[in-house]
């Protein structure tokens, strides 16, 4: 064997060795990082979700703490209150009109500002201004200007209105039909809040449809032209198809955001009279912080997660099989 070989040997074991070890750091540098994350997550994020779930499962409806087993009692004692039902309702209707008129406004504000008229910018950031503000601030300037007595109503009557809106005051449901406790329809009063959710969130909606419109390639509208395709045909074959993963994201974010809305309905109008702009975010808190009924308000606050996660659930298992893909 040669003399440079025999010598050569004992110099690889240690280079392997560092290697290896360089290896490993490498690969549980990235894991220490986001460890602490994780862990975080998991005790107050999925944590607290086990809690609110073992505690909706439990006796514990006073200042007392009482956890013992009492089953879906609090589920069924939801489900029978007239007060939650009115809830769902409601919830059905905000979220349904929200996403709806949003998506509407958003895509035509975005089209508009997206053929290159003047003032853009000064258009882009007049519409994007409302996301600035809280919905609390957005609440109480929306419960004045849109107060019965006072705001817009005052402009109404110097132009010669008898018959003024109630806005967020009306107790009336159209179409008003019977099912189980309540009447079930859309409550005008809940008109007011979307109002005011709509105004919050349609320039979001806007700076969103903004960027999908800027991705379509502009050589695929140049060639539908010299094909003869009209404007109408384009927006309806090409704008529209190319945009549905943006809207697939605005309908997630504007439907989360609608189903777990509080802090807007209770400083715009709290639950409302005969509970017409009541929600279940509303309620879980005044049972829970108020009324000390932990229980019950866990049992809401689970119900609200389920909501959530009927409409977000299919969109990640949906994008994680397009990444695998």
């Amino acid at each position: 064997m040669p003399a440079a070989a025999v010598e050569a040997k004992p110099n690889s074991q240690p280079k392997t060795g560092r290697n290896s070890n360089i290896r490993l750091r490498e690969r549980l540098a990235p894991v220490l990082v986001v460890l602490p994350s994780i862990a975080l997550i998991g005790l107050f994020v999925y944590g607290f979700i086990a809690w609110s779930g073992y505690v909706s499962l439990s006796k514990w409806n006073t200042l007392v703490r009482n956890l013992s087993f009492a089953g879906l009692e609090n589920y069924r004692f939801l489900f029978q209150d007239f007060r939650f039902q009115s809830d769902l309702r409601n919830t059905l209707m905000f979220t349904l009109l929200f996403i709806a008129t949003c998506l509407a406004i958003g895509l035509t504000l975005a089209l508009l500002v997206h053929a290159n008229i003047r003032f853009e910018s000064l258009f882009r950031n007049l519409f994007i201004f409302p996301m600035a503000l809280s919905f609390v601030v957005t609440g109480v300037a929306w419960q004045w200007i849109l107060n019965p007595s006072t705001g817009v109503n005052l402009l109404l009557r110097k132009l010669g209105a008898e018959d003024l809106p109630a806005w967020y005051t009306s107790t009336t449901v159209v179409p008003s039909i019977s099912l189980g406790q309540i009447d079930f329809g859309l409550p005008v009063a809940l008109l007011a809040v979307l109002i005011a959710a709509v105004w919050q969130l349609s320039g979001f909606t806007m700076a969103m449809f903004i960027a999908g419109l800027r991705a379509i390639n502009e050589d695929i509208y140049e060639a539908a032209r010299m094909d003869g395709a009209t404007e109408r045909q384009i927006l309806r074959s090409i704008t529209l198809p190319l945009l549905r993963p943006v809207t697939t994201s605005a309908v997630i974010i504007l439907g989360h955001i609608s189903l777990k809305i509080f802090d807007l309905i209770y400083a715009m109008t709290g639950p409302g009279a005969a509970f017409v702009t009541d929600v279940p975010g509303v309620y879980m808190f005044e049972t829970t912080f108020r009324g000390n009924h932990y229980g019950q308000g866990s049992a809401i606050a689970i119900i609200m997660l389920l909501l959530v996660s009927i409409l977000i659930v299919p969109y990640l298992i949906s994008s994680m099989r397009k990444e695998e893909a």
